[in-house]
């Protein structure tokens, strides 16, 4: 095929349909697309640094990452964060999200002024089908050829200047984890906004051009520019016939099924005729700019899954990683907790000697510092936790862990796919539920959906942690793994084969079908990037101390009122202890966790454990800022929490906390489902209305089944075998 122009030339109806950002044309709209594993994420890190905010697609659970940065004419850029998409053919719900974005069909968001794509320059011919469609659309665009100190080591050669004469547009060469040429991407979005916007780069046979006229006509007349009804057009021909504008366009559908007819008739195959002209242009494209050396370097990706990618070995790796992993949250968070520890209890000490005694000094000392603080401790474990979680992301590794649990996966019904939002669900199972979205087939989806929550996530580890470090000793169990840590990991192990127990279940009941096979793009492995990896933590870090900030406060001082009022009318000769233990029995928050304790009892809880548990369906994290009121309020020792636990006793004598009721707790939280934020996604992801309620009703009920009987069964087994209940 020949390359020329297309003799339509889009006009300046580019902004037909967008809103600014912001009422200042000195705002540059830009949105950035690319492959999954293109450095996407780390050029748009680079680009907007810690100036990010993070939100919703409007309707959707679909993460989208916001951020700006300053154009060297000191114009502000806003950049929007597209999902990673092989392609715009919407074959799933991100790929949807970032063609109704191009085309200005999300009416919550602008189109934007230019779009940035991020190609690999190592994996041209994958890449480049997405960049092509791209360059239809009627939109300026910049091609940021990323990560071309790799592609040189492996001896890739591109003619830049014959690249930018095949794609029609500026390439800026780019190492994102580096910050290199980063100036002179900025200077290409300020030279694309004065350029006319791209069109195809390559001729359709007459035959299909005139089969695919008439779509295209109803395209224009729907809004779109003539460069992007041509890309939809030819787009159409290989979608779902599901996808909601073909009935919300007047005579959309049936010009859709005509344009197919034609082709038929006109000895094409439809559905993949899109694909053969993409990808005959781009082996031309490769063929005119792209020299490959014959003795290139070893590679060194091929060496490494010799034994990542081992039948045996690689799951003794993974298991091995997992293994340091939660071992470094117990032994290298020490020191940091104990520094944030100390100056918590310092802070509570400053300010309750300037605060004269009574409720309000209460208020703030047992109330906001022993509750909320007794959170906050944990933040070094969950900056460790997400640390080590985006160093097997970025490095490669993650798609290395999926193919390996791709036999597993398969085995109780689950697409290998699904392994990377359940790998998620270990930090938060929002972003894991949302993540289902790359999923395609609907049970695949759903079915990971319901088991996601089950991976133990962030806001477990203070409940595990304070647990563990109470009741749990040090001992060294081999070099480098102690029984803390190996108790951690069982936890984690737990969750993760609860769910795939789960999973197996709903797959061959309610979600019954076949599974697909899975096709996995293994990138090459890649150190990661200090700045990226280092702005993705302090995000995440942000929305806990947010979190604890807000609804953990809130909840602790709620806590406090009711383990305060109504004051119980006590004599001035009880010591201190047995009136602290009095004023908790009568006060409201008592009274509530008397009423509910017999429903823990089999278990081996009390009614300090019931209301702390009934606190925390709100948020996991408030059982433990829950324990600190109660055993914060009215006192004035600084013990840690654990001690106080470990030194708490029931009215015969007996130790209120035992091992084998930390064990059981801990179990609790690993099935519980105590999260409202994951219950709100789960309603929105499985289908919204009615139908989402139901399967989010379903998943809260059977994890607290699940919680219950097996928390039951390590207190009434653990007994039977002897251990102190």
């Amino acid at each position: 095929m020949s390359t020329l122009q297309h003799p339509d030339a889009p006009g300046d109806a580019r902004d037909a349909g967008s809103a600014s950002p912001a009422n200042d044309r000195d705002v540059v709209r830009v949105a950035i697309i690319g492959n999954p594993n293109t450095g996407k994420t780390t050029l748009f890190n680079a680009l907007t640094g810690l100036r990010q905010r993070v939100g919703n697609f409007g309707g959707v659970t679909v993460e989208r990452v916001e951020g700006s940065f300053r154009l060297p004419d000191g114009r502000r850029v806003a950049l929007l964060d597209l999902p990673g998409s092989y392609s715009l053919s919407a074959g799933s719900p991100d790929e949807q999200i970032a063609l109704d974005v191009l085309l200005g069909r999300d009416a919550d968001r602008w189109r934007p002024d230019v779009v940035l794509v991020v190609v690999d320059a190592g994996h041209l011919e994958r890449n480049l089908f997405l960049a092509g469609q791209v360059l239809e659309l009627g939109v300026p665009v910049v091609v940021a050829l990323n990560q071309i100190d790799v592609a040189t080591a492996d001896g890739v050669a591109i003619d830049i200047p014959d690249f930018i004469h095949e794609l029609g547009v500026s390439v800026v060469p780019t190492v994102a984890k580096r910050g290199e040429g980063l100036e002179q991407l900025k200077r290409a979005i300020v030279t694309a906004l004065t350029l006319p916007a791209p069109v195809r780069r390559f001729t359709l046979p007459t035959p299909a051009r005139e089969a695919l006229a008439p779509l295209a006509e109803c395209l224009v007349q729907a809004g779109l520019t003539r460069s992007a009804a041509d890309m939809e057009a030819l787009r159409l021909l290989s979608v779902s016939r599901s996808e909601p504008h073909l009935a919300e366009i007047a005579g959309l559908a049936p010009a859709v099924q005509a344009a197919s007819a034609a082709m038929l008739a006109a000895g094409f195959a439809p559905a993949r005729f899109e694909s053969e002209v993409r990808y005959a242009w781009i082996a031309e494209v490769i063929d005119r700019t792209v020299r490959r050396e014959a003795h290139g370097r070893r590679n060194v990706s091929d060496r490494i899954d010799r034994i990542a990618l081992h039948r045996w070995w690689g799951p003794v790796l993974f298991l091995g990683l997992m293994a340091v992993v939660f071992q470094a949250v117990f032994s290298w968070a020490t020191p940091l907790m104990d520094l944030i520890e100390g100056a918590i209890g310092a802070a509570g000490s400053a300010v309750g000697s300037v605060m004269p005694d009574g409720d309000l000094r209460s208020l703030v000392v047992d109330g906001v510092f022993a509750g909320a603080g007794s959170v906050l401790v944990f933040l070094p474990q969950i900056a460790i936790l997400f640390t080590f979680i985006g160093i097997l992301e970025h490095s490669g590794y993650m798609a290395r862990a999926a193919f390996l649990m791709d036999r597993v996966m398969r085995r109780v019904g689950l697409h290998g796919r699904s392994f990377i939002p359940m790998l998620s669900g270990y930090a938060c199972a929002v972003p894991g539920i949302m993540a289902t979205r790359t999923i395609e087939d609907p049970r695949d989806r759903l079915a990971t959906m319901m088991v996601v929550p089950l991976m133990s996530c962030s806001a477990r580890l203070p409940v595990y942690t304070l647990l563990i470090g109470a009741f749990v000793p040090a001992t060294s169990l081999i070099p480098g793994l102690t029984l803390q840590g190996a108790t951690m990991l069982a936890m984690y192990l737990l969750g993760t084969l609860a769910a795939l127990g789960v999973a197996a279940l709903f797959r061959r009941t309610l979600l019954r079908g076949p599974v697909r096979p899975m096709i996995l793009e293994l990138p090459p492995y890649r150190r990661p990037s200090v700045r990226s990896l280092a702005v993705s933590v302090a995000q995440r870090c942000q929305l806990f101390l947010r979190r604890a900030g807000t609804v953990i406060l809130a909840l602790s001082i709620v806590l406090w009122a009711l383990a305060t009022y109504p004051k119980a009318d006590l004599p001035d000769t009880l010591p201190e202890a047995e009136r602290q233990e009095q004023q908790l029995t009568h006060s409201a928050l008592g009274r509530i966790g008397h009423a509910i304790e017999p429903a823990v009892r089999p278990l081996g809880y009390d009614w300090k454990i019931a209301v702390s548990i009934a606190a925390s369906f709100a948020a996991r994290e408030v059982f433990v800022s829950t324990m600190g009121t109660i055993y914060g309020v009215g006192s004035e020792d600084e013990a840690a929490l654990g001690e106080r636990l470990r030194a708490e006793q029931r009215p015969d004598g007996r130790a209120s906390y035992t091992p084998l009721v930390a064990v059981g707790l801990m179990v609790f939280y690993v099935f519980a489902l105590m999260c409202m934020s994951t219950t709100a996604v789960t309603v929105r992801e499985a289908g919204g209305g009615a139908l989402g309620w139901r399967w989010a009703g379903l998943q809260f009920v059977y994890m607290l089944a699940l919680a219950y009987g097996a928390a039951w069964l390590v207190y009434a087994g653990g007994r039977a075998l002897g251990f102190a209940g």
